[in-house]
């Protein structure tokens, strides 16, 4: 073979091997624009946004992410996150999603906390009430009212609430983790209207108790209440089955000892009997007009 012919055929090899490198980067670089046109717009926190927190233009930013990896309920423009509270707090560069948000005109503090239709009360309590500063944010409770209905001398205790969530315990509407009880004065409930009414007449008419319940526990339980008579009402006591009486152990003979005198006792005094009945002997005289009767005087009875 020739040196051209040679030649040539290395230049061939050498545009082939070219022409291939060429199309590999070219779609690598087609698939990064690509990726490029498929990101997206994310609405996350500038700083850290703690709860009631009302979101202005400069607590959120936009940062572009993949499409595939936008979070569900995450905003692409800021104006759809201006002016709403925060109902849980947001970190710095964390998504800003619906679900931490509250509705627009909502207010601020508690009140975006309370969903549609439901109404916050609430009940002042103490260290027992309050079951030892143990019923925190976002735990649930039974309510227990004792007192005295009208025309009734009784003392009654009745569970007028079940399954009821906890807002806040004082001012904490949420718990950091480290504390394992909150001695506070007021416990907000969240119930509904109907509830809210009986709440409150509880609170005024009677003593009231919270009962700490398990979260996953949503079963209502029906009790027919407890009173004083029968919170002490004594057991019926069940008398001890009838025996025949033990008879009595025969007297053992004593023995006399040596030089000792036994006294003599005297026998009993015979019965005395009683009296003959003695008759007494009438004579009926009519003198006359008149009726007159004497008595003769008293003879013993004859026996047989």
């Amino acid at each position: 073979m020739s040196s051209d012919r040679r030649f040539w055929i290395v230049i061939a090899a050498s545009l082939v091997w070219g022409l291939l490198v060429a199309g590999f980067f070219q779609r690598i670089t087609a698939r990064a624009g690509a990726r490029r046109d498929a990101e997206k717009s994310l609405v996350v926190a500038a700083r850290a946004l703690p709860f009631g927190t009302v979101i202005g233009r400069d607590a959120v930013k936009l940062r572009s992410v993949p499409e595939d990896l936008f979070p569900a309920g995450g905003a692409a423009r800021i104006e759809d996150v201006l002016d709403r509270p925060v109902i849980s707090p947001i970190q710095e560069n964390e998504p800003v999603v619906e679900a931490r948000l509250a509705g627009r005109g909502s207010g601020s503090g508690l009140a975006p906390l309370i969903p549609s239709g439901m109404r916050a009360i609430a009940v002042r309590v103490n260290d027992v009430v309050g079951v030892a500063g143990f019923v925190l944010p976002g735990m649930r409770v039974d309510v227990l009212v004792t007192g005295r209905p009208p025309g009734r001398a009784d003392t009654y205790t009745r569970t007028v609430l079940q399954d009821v969530t906890v807002l806040s315990a004082g001012q904490a509407v949420q718990t950091d983790g480290k504390n394992l009880s909150m001695n506070v004065p007021v416990v907000t409930l969240l119930v509904n209207p109907a509830q809210a009414e009986a709440l409150a007449l509880a609170n005024s008419e009677g003593h009231i108790q919270l009962v700490l319940r398990n979260s996953s526990d949503q079963k209502i339980a029906g009790t027919p209440g407890s009173q004083t008579q029968e919170l002490f009402a004594a057991r019926a006591e069940v008398p001890a089955p009838l025996s025949a009486p033990a008879p009595a152990p025969e007297p053992k003979p004593h023995r006399k000892a040596a030089g000792a005198r036994v006294a003599r006792v005297a026998p009993p005094p015979a019965p005395i009997a009683p009296a003959a009945p003695r008759i007494v002997d009438q004579v009926v005289l009519i003198r006359g007009n008149i009726k007159t009767v004497e008595t003769a005087p008293a003879r013993p009875k004859e026996r047989p």
